[in-house]
C-alpha cells in the first residue's frame, strides 16, 4: 500500500559510515533514515516499509558544527556484573566522558518520501493492508508518533504531514548527480552478523530512486 510523506526540518545528519569518528552527512536522506522516520510514526511487526523514492525539495545546504558528545557507553556485561554482585557503579558520569567532535550537517532540509509497505509473516488474522494504511494516515494527520521522528540524530527533529502535491524540484538540482555509494539499509537476516548494504545513488531532477533488494544494485 503506497504512502507519501512530506518531511522538513532545520538540520539533518545522515552519517557516512566511512568517516568514523567525525560525522559527515550524505547529501540527501538515506533510505534507511526514511524507513526509520516512518517507523517512528507507526510501527507494527505485521508490516515492513519499503522506500521507493525520495524527492529532494530544497537545495542541498551544509554547515559545520562542533558538538559535545559522550564517548563512553555502559556495556551489558558491566550492568549484569553489578546486578549479580549487588555492588558497583551502574551509571555514566557524562561530565567526565564528554569530548568535542566536528560534524558536517545539512540545513533547511525538505523531502517527500514515497514508500509502500508489505505484510510480514508476523501479521495476525485480523491484520490487513487497508487497516494499516488507515492507521498510518490517521496518525500522520493527527501528528502522532511513538517517538520523535528525526533526521539522523535525535537532536534534529523532523516535522511531517501527508503529501498531497510534490513541491517542484529546485533549479540547482535539475539534471543528474552521482552521489556515490550510499547506505541502503542493514541486513538483519542473521542476528549474529548484521551487515550494511549499499547501492550506487543517483539524483535525477531532485529524485533519488531506491532499488529493491533483489535488483542486483544493492551490495553488501
Amino acid at each position: 500500500m503506497p504512502i507519501s510523506l512530506e518531511v522538513w526540518g532545520d538540520y539533518a545528519c545522515f552519517s557516512r559510515p566511512e568517516m568514523k569518528v567525525e560525522r559527515v552527512s550524505y547529501d540527501v536522506m538515506t533510505p534507511s533514515a526514511a524507513r526509520g522516520l516512518l517507523e517512528a510514526i507507526y510501527w507494527h511487526p505485521g508490516l515492513r516499509y519499503v522506500i521507493d523514492r525520495i524527492h529532494v525539495c530544497a537545495p542541498v545546504r551544509t554547515m559545520n558544527l562542533r558538538r559535545n558528545e559522550v564517548k563512553s557507553t555502559i556495556s551489558f556485561r558491566s550492568a549484569r556484573t553489578v546486578m549479580e554482585q549487588g555492588k558497583g557503579e551502574l551509571y555514566l558520569a557524562a561530565p567526565n566522558s564528554i569530548q568535542q567532535r566536528a560534524a558536517l550537517l545539512l540545513r533547511d532540509v525538505h523531502y517527500v518520501i514515497q514508500a509502500h509497505f508489505c505484510m510480514t509473516d508476523q501479521a495476525t488474522a485480523g491484520d490487513n493492508p487497508g487497516k494499516f494504511q488507515d492507521i498510518l494516515k490517521r496518525r500522520i494527520c493527527r501528528g502522532q508518533f511513538f517517538h520523535q521522528p528525526c533526521f539522523g540524530c535525535r537532536e534534529f527533529p523532523a516535522q511531517f504531514r501527508l503529501c498531497e502535491t510534490i513541491p517542484p524540484c529546485p533549479d540547482e538540482l535539475r539534471g543528474e548527480r552521482d552521489l556515490g555509494y550510499m547506505l541502503w539499509d542493514m541486513d538483519y537476516s542473521d542476528p549474529e552478523d548484521i551487515t550494511p548494504l549499499f547501492f550506487r545513488a543517483k539524483l535525477v531532477d531532485g529524485v533519488l530512486s531506491v532499488p529493491t533488494r533483489d535488483s542486483g544494485e544493492v551490495r553488501g
